[in-house]
């Protein structure tokens, strides 16, 4: 890659979108965002979820630190998920999609909806982390 007067071995935009393109990818870490933990809380509201796509999906998450997986020792069927710090990093990315998506797409959202997701997604990603 040669943008600039040295040349890059690897695209950093590329590298990025082989991470958050994977499919559920986005979709868990903002469920996480927004503060859900566990395996049944990331199939809630999506039935085309199968449990072995999830499965995979926190597995290669967690391989690529975006994702803590936590055993309870009491009860090893407890398990939880939390965002690394490089998890939470993603959170002006995913924040910065949102406004993007909202500001480009007037024929899903009407004003009202486009100003109190924004504030949503504002005060959940950029507020909290």
């Amino acid at each position: 890659m040669t943008y600039f007067d040295f040349e890059l071995t690897h695209c950093p935009v590329e590298l990025s979108l082989d991470i958050i393109s994977r499919k559920w990818v986005l979709q868990i870490i903002c469920d996480m965002f927004f503060g859900k933990t566990r395996f049944s809380q990331f199939k809630e509201d999506r039935p085309e979820l199968s449990n072995k796509a999830l499965s995979r999906s926190l597995k290669f998450m967690e391989e690529e630190g975006l994702i803590d997986r936590v055993v309870d020792k009491s009860d090893r069927t407890n398990i939880e998920y939390f965002l690394t710090e490089k998890g939470k990093s993603l959170n002006k990315v995913v924040y910065d999609l949102v406004v993007y998506t909202l500001d480009n797409n007037s024929q899903y959202y009407d004003s009202q909806t486009v100003k109190k997701t924004k504030e949503g997604f504002k005060r959940q990603l950029l507020d909290n982390v």
